[in-house]
């Protein structure tokens, strides 16, 4: 999976909400009202022609599957390394060193 690119990502994506939302017999019209989108927004992501973040993840929300997104973003834990180095856990990004 590692090799797919974005587009295919998408597709799958599409095509595993597409399944669910048939799973629980909703038509995208309806999923597209329940999750408060519009209907092109739900053909868009089952197409894999992409969305917003927003409608992703009412939709998501909508069909019951919230759990998805922690597998997207799982919780970060403090490295048992740098637990034992004593330092704080960063709060923000250095600035790049500007050049010429």
């Amino acid at each position: 999976m590692n090799s797919q690119n974005t587009r295919d990502l998408a597709s799958l994506l599409g095509t595993q909400i597409r399944r669910l939302r048939l799973r629980q017999n909703i038509d995208q019209l309806t999923l597209a009202e329940r999750a408060g989108i519009a209907l092109n927004a739900v053909k868009n992501l089952e197409s894999g022609k992409g969305g917003t973040v927003r409608s992703l993840l009412n939709v998501l929300r909508t069909l019951g599957r919230e759990d998805w997104l922690q597998s997207l973003a799982p919780q970060v834990s403090i490295s048992p390394l740098r637990a034992l180095e004593g330092r704080p856990a960063r709060r923000r990004a250095s600035r790049r060193k500007r050049t010429g």
